[in-house]
């Protein structure tokens, strides 16, 4: 009987209806929740039996929920530097305890704070992973989530880093006199050293090897002919590194006619990068020299003012307490320390998958992979398809509350209708059941 294949379409409809309230009452109560993706409602017909023209059996309606994981939400200013957002396709990656073992969860909310042991996890306790930086700040991307640590920029405090490059701009007086001829001619990398070549110029500058120890660096100067110097870098003492006479860096300096540095005329050997090998057996690691470009004023220069460092630069150093968390937009995490110096520790990844609509939401506003997202892929944000990380910025739920409050007016109209349908064939039937007496 058509009649109770409409009984069966009505309870369909309340099924599919409280299907539909149901997703509009879990967007309305994460219309605050950062990083949440709302869902979406749709429904499909069942069709009845339909064979005979003389007969139409009523079908059902069937609700199927589906969370637009691809919408991005708004990026909201916050006033938090380990608050992050990300502008365009991917997920961080982060894991349920910072120890290691865990399965990795996706997630957009990017509201990460420091816990009690200074590691960074979000308000759904998710630990959020990166790679550590070497000493260089390199890392390896071998494609999955084993090299992955959680984040904590504290251990750094106390710890220390080695210099790595020298600048300076120092001017060389044109008009001093040209060194003793003799001595020039017979000269040999660490005559300066040793003053056996008088310098007539000298720029003491400190470096650091990997325990943090200060050891000393002199850059002396002689001049040799119009527009020639000879300059040597070595340490001071002598004693301190292994090389002969404590020399690591010799060599011909030239300058053009305009005093600017000749770079393509000059003896290479002194401004290549040099590795110290200290004789406390501390580590090192090479040793930039920045000194100038070829024509360059900007770094050794040859004009009439006094010889002079109008300044100079040596990085690495002694790592105070760490003052603050700094996240660049290409996902490196920088420990800001008191003193003002910055040094990068973390690399964060981005996680990509094919069908980003595809995963599966899981507690905690995070998602896991699956056969129709496909596997997910790590790299730096900003590559292949990974958008890039705004600090201080949180993504804001996709949910709209003007939209969910009208589809409430709509499915709960849609149900009262459907339990319109059911007491309606509900007194239909009982006229027929009346029928026999």
């Amino acid at each position: 009987m058509s009649l109770y294949s409409a009984l069966s379409a009505g309870v369909a409809g309340l099924s599919a209806q409280s299907n539909a309230m149901a997703s509009v009452a879990d967007n309305i109560t994460n219309i605050n929740t950062v990083g949440y993706k709302n869902v979406e409602t749709q429904f499909s017909t069942l069709v009845g039996d339909t064979t005979s023209g003389s007969k139409y059996s009523a079908g059902a309606v069937v609700a199927s929920a589906k969370a637009l994981i691809s919408k991005q939400g708004l990026l909201a200013t916050s006033g938090s530097t380990t608050d992050l957002g990300i502008a365009g396709q991917g997920f961080f990656v982060t894991a349920a305890s910072p120890r290691g073992g865990e399965t990795m969860q996706l997630t957009r909310a990017g509201s990460f704070t420091p816990d009690k042991e200074g590691y960074l996890k979000n308000t759904a306790g998710l630990y959020l992973q990166g790679w550590p930086l070497d000493a260089k700040g390199g890392y390896v991307n071998t494609g999955n989530t084993d090299a992955l640590t959680a984040i904590r920029v504290s251990d750094l405090g106390g710890t220390a880093t080695p210099s790595t490059k020298i600048q300076a701009r120092i001017n060389l007086m044109n008009t001093t006199s040209s060194s003793d001829p003799v001595k020039v001619a017979a000269y040999t990398a660490g005559d300066l050293a040793d003053g056996t070549l008088p310098s007539q110029f000298g720029v003491p500058i400190d470096v650091y090897d990997q325990q943090g120890g200060v050891h000393r660096l002199q850059l002396s100067y002689a001049k040799k002919d119009d527009n020639v110097w000879i300059g040597e870098i070595h340490a001071v003492p002598a004693s301190d590194v292994t090389a002969a006479r404590g020399v690591l860096a010799s060599g011909e300096i030239k300058f053009n006619a305009d005093g600017s540095l000749d770079l393509t005329g000059s003896d290479p050997g002194y401004f290549n990068a040099f590795t110290p090998t200290w004789t406390n057996d501390a580590g090192s690691l090479p040793i930039s020299i920045e000194l100038g470009t070829d024509k360059g004023t900007t770094g050794l220069t040859q004009f009439g003012s006094p010889s002079t460092p109008y300044s100079k630069f040596a990085d690495g150093g002694v790592l105070g307490s760490v003052a603050s968390i700094d996240v660049s937009t290409t996902g490196v995490v920088s420990a800001v320390f008191a003193d003002g110096t910055k040094r990068a520790a973390f690399q964060l990844p981005i996680a990509t998958v094919a069908n980003p609509d595809g995963v599966q939401r899981i507690s905690g506003n995070a998602f896991l992979p699956t056969v129709e997202s496909g596997t997910f892929s790590i790299n730096a944000p900003g590559s292949l398809g990974a958008g890039l990380i705004q600090s201080k910025k949180l993504e804001t739920s996709t949910a709209d509350l003007a939209e969910e409050f009208t589809n409430m007016i709509r499915f709960q109209r849609a149900y009262s209708a459907s339990s319109k349908i059911i007491t309606t064939v509900d007194d239909m039937l009982q006229e027929v059941s009346n029928l026999k007496r």
